[in-house]
């Protein structure tokens, strides 16, 4: 057997997952994905369109997407829907003015065809903030509870701190341990 079919048999046998990492704009997407990757958030830009890490976690390669929240950029999540394997939707906890335009972005993205069933994870981030609203009147005023058609799971954290990212990261595995 040569070396190139040694690494093709090799890569075909590492299991792969490919997870979008959605929501508005100044959420704390990009953070949390640099959390992931233990890389430093102090200097972070709005995203004009998307970032992408490949991370290993739990003999599972993760290909995670970071796409750009603009409004002028939302449009376009749908030509990255194809073969996802999880959402995170990242929700910015302290974001009143804003919580119904997440809610309906949510919505239009729990509808699409080529997301049925996909497992969502939803952090509720920026938590070590005092105006934070807790995961439970997140939970409520997003209707969390009446999603009946995928697992889902909402996660309090704070890209800042760190806190609650690995315990969301943990909860997606469950599922992408049969992929």
């Amino acid at each position: 057997m040569g070396l190139l079919s040694l690494l093709q048999k090799l890569k075909r046998s590492e299991k792969e997952a490919r997870i979008l990492v959605l929501g508005l704009d100044n959420s704390g997407k990009t953070s949390i994905l640099k959390r992931l990757s233990d890389e430093e958030i102090d200097s972070i830009q709005p995203t004009q369109g998307f970032n992408v890490k490949s991370l290993k976690q739990n003999g599972i390669a993760l290909n995670v997407w970071d796409i750009g929240g603009q409004k002028s950029i939302r449009p376009y999540w749908r030509n990255y829907f194809e073969a996802t394997d999880a959402i995170v939707y990242v929700i910015d906890s302290t974001d009143e003015q804003r919580m119904e335009e997440t809610g309906i972005e949510l919505d239009g993205l729990l509808g699409e065809q080529k997301l049925q069933n996909v497992p969502l994870l939803v952090f509720a981030n920026k938590q070590d903030l005092f105006s934070a609203y807790s995961s439970e009147e997140i939970s409520e005023g997003l209707n969390l509870t009446n999603i009946d058609d995928r697992p889902w799971n909402i996660q309090p954290c704070s890209a800042k701190t760190g806190e609650g990212i690995q315990d969301g990261l943990e909860w997606i595995m469950e599922f992408l341990n049969d992929v």
